[in-house]
């Protein structure tokens, strides 16, 4: 498989301790999100993950087209996200049109950045948020550093102190691939599992942006390449780029929806048509 060729200038990279996005030490959503973080990573469990898949990777739940599923976000505010507080619907398109004018030779692209966040429509369905949106990371191993918060928010999750899980390695082997690891639950995990069951043709790569564009302490973080393989690297690259539109393109220059809607409509019958099974 090619592997995406990146200026290394342009490759995201942890941002500065001044820079505007991602700020968790002050700010006027400061409080908002910290609590949320607590909340997962004292409740995000190897036991809580796997009823979470029993429960929805199923996809039997409702049916309705990813147009439908996407204006759903229209009702939702991201109550882990540091950088903006209108709904994320807008963030959807802001994403997608960045990716449009950098990558208009490839058209899955900015189809993966209108979906990508569709997933948090579980937190409306009596989800809490702490088990939607926000940053992800595996559970049944040892909880690394580089997580958002991590230093004061896992005390209380009862896996830190189990024999196994609380190891380097814990229930997985050396670079077992993270299509193998246990993600804590969120809308990243929901929507790869509702895209792979409806047959959607999305491309690997975009399927790995969806999949795993919030994990942080693995893209930006650097954590977590212990469990890795090859095909696992061979993407990093592409999570990255993808990483870069959909933190650097929040503002509050909202984009016009009504207008935009037709061309998305067009990539969405393409890649995934029909009525989907959620």
């Amino acid at each position: 498989m090619k592997v995406l060729q990146l200026d290394p200038s342009l490759t995201y990279r942890p941002e500065p301790e001044n820079d505007q996005y991602r700020n968790y030490k002050d700010g006027p959503l400061v409080d908002r999100v910290k609590m949320t973080y607590t909340l997962m990573h004292t409740y995000q469990t190897v036991d809580f993950v796997k009823k979470k898949h029993a429960r929805w990777s199923s996809c039997t739940h409702k049916k309705m087209s990813a147009m439908e599923a996407l204006n759903l976000l229209d009702n939702l505010v991201d109550e882990s996200d540091p950088d903006v507080d209108f709904p994320n619907s807008f963030h959807a398109y802001q994403t997608a049109e960045g990716i449009r004018k950098a990558h208009p030779d490839k058209d899955w692209f900015p189809l993966v950045g209108l979906l990508h966040d569709v997933g948090k429509i579980l937190a409306l369905e009596n989800e809490p948020q702490w088990a939607v949106v926000g940053d992800t990371f595996p559970v049944g191993c040892k909880f690394q550093k580089s997580i958002v918060f991590s230093d004061t928010t896992f005390k209380n999750n009862p896996d830190t102190k189990h024999p196994v899980y609380s190891t380097e390695y814990g229930i997985y082997e050396p670079n077992c691939g993270l299509e193998n690891v246990l993600m804590s639950w969120g809308h990243d995990e929901y929507l790869y599992q509702v895209l792979k069951f409806n047959q959607c043709t999305i491309p690997d790569e975009g399927m790995y942006m969806i999949r795993f564009h919030s994990f942080y302490p693995w893209h930006t973080g650097g954590d977590y390449r212990h469990l890795c393989n090859e095909k696992d690297l061979e993407m990093l690259p592409w999570v990255r780029e993808f990483n870069k539109f959909d933190l650097y393109t929040k503002t509050e220059d909202l984009p016009d929806v009504e207008n935009l809607r037709p061309y998305y409509q067009s990539l969405i019958d393409k890649y995934c048509p029909r009525v989907l099974c959620w």
